[in-house]
């Protein structure tokens, strides 16, 4: 059966098109007669507006944006949940988008996305170019997560990488681990950038020389430089990885090399995503809250649809500059005793 139209609905009330429009826009002043009739039609005929249509007439989607460097991985599926959460109770619906780590196909993504959505969150841990600058500008409302500030003009939300690195390799200082390595993520990563760095002054600071593998932030990857990286001799006492995939891929190493963990080296790992305290031994890493951080994100774009600011576009301030500080959660791989409560106890 062919789906009615609003031409259908008005001649069935007897009214105009420009009336039925307005019961269901809410636009205007209808009498409430020509209400009932429109609406009891609107219920006969099984009625369901184009969105695109009361797009056009409203000025709204009620749809938010989200473009992703990837849809693969644990971290990306907690991070949309969270974002699903709080775009359902808020009454939106989510478009999700992955740039695939190229620029280009980033600022494609974001183009596509004009005109259907009411704003756009971009995770961009690997862009820093013009390109994407100038694809952002315009009246779109945004929210940068984890990458690049593109010169403060966008509201932004980060997670303090380096200072997070910085806690895990002091953690393991503490323990007594003094050959340390560092299991990097992609190059050109704002994020791996930030996280190598923070190794590489905890490590500085007591006089240590860094140990560097190079990683992709997958658990393959961590798996092969690990094995490397032990193949090569430089038996470390303790990894410090990039990311939680790079860290269960080491743990795999590990293991398959004979080793111990921690007795023989210890692992720590970055984000605390769900299998982190699945994997035996439980992984020591850093917690960001990734469904929280996702939801926080949804809630903060449509505080600036709702707050209209894209009607008169300004530069971000520092206010609209949230910094997420990772907590440590220490499990069996680092070889202290820990401070997670069990598998039947609440997730930090």
């Amino acid at each position: 059966m062919k789906a009615a139209t609003i031409r259908d609905v008005a001649e069935r009330a007897g009214v105009s098109v420009a009336s039925v429009s307005r019961v269901l826009t809410g636009a205007g002043v209808v009498a409430e007669p020509t209400r009932s009739k429109v609406l009891e039609a609107v219920e006969a005929l099984s009625y369901v507006p184009h969105s695109g249509a009361r797009s056009l007439s409203t000025n709204r989607t009620d749809v938010v944006g989200v473009i992703l460097p990837d849809l693969f991985g644990e971290f990306f599926s907690e991070l949309i949940r969270g974002m699903d959460v709080a775009c359902r109770q808020q009454g939106r619906h989510l478009i999700v988008s992955s740039s695939h780590d190229d620029a280009a196909v980033a600022a494609a993504a974001i183009r596509s996305m004009r005109g259907r959505v009411d704003g756009l969150i971009v995770l961009s841990p690997h862009l820093d170019s013009g390109e994407l600058t100038s694809s952002l500008s315009g009246r779109l409302p945004v929210l940068l997560m984890n990458g690049a500030d593109l010169d403060g003009q966008q509201p932004s939300m980060s997670v303090d990488n380096a200072g997070g690195a910085r806690v895990a390799v002091e953690h393991l200082l503490s323990l007594g681990r003094r050959h340390i390595a560092h299991v990097g993520g992609p190059t050109g990563n704002v994020e791996a950038r930030q996280r190598k760095q923070g190794y590489l002054d905890a490590i500085a600071l007591v006089g240590c020389e860094p140990i560097l593998a190079q990683g992709e932030f997958t658990q393959a990857s961590g798996f092969a430089a690990t094995s490397a990286l032990l193949a090569s001799g430089q038996t470390p006492d303790a990894i410090f990885a990039g990311n939680d995939a790079m860290a269960i891929g080491a743990l795999l190493a590990i293991q398959e090399a004979g080793l111990r963990c921690p007795d023989d080296i210890a692992v720590v790992g970055f984000d605390d995503v769900p299998i982190a305290e699945l994997v035996r031994p439980g992984l020591t890493t850093l917690n960001i809250d990734i469904v929280g951080m996702g939801r926080r994100a949804v809630e903060r774009l449509i505080a600036e649809i709702e707050r209209g600011e894209a009607a008169q576009p300004q530069a971000a301030n520092d206010a609209d500059r949230e910094i997420i500080v990772p907590r440590l959660v220490v499990r069996q791989s680092c070889g202290a005793p820990t401070s997670t409560p069990s598998l039947s106890g609440e997730r930090p």
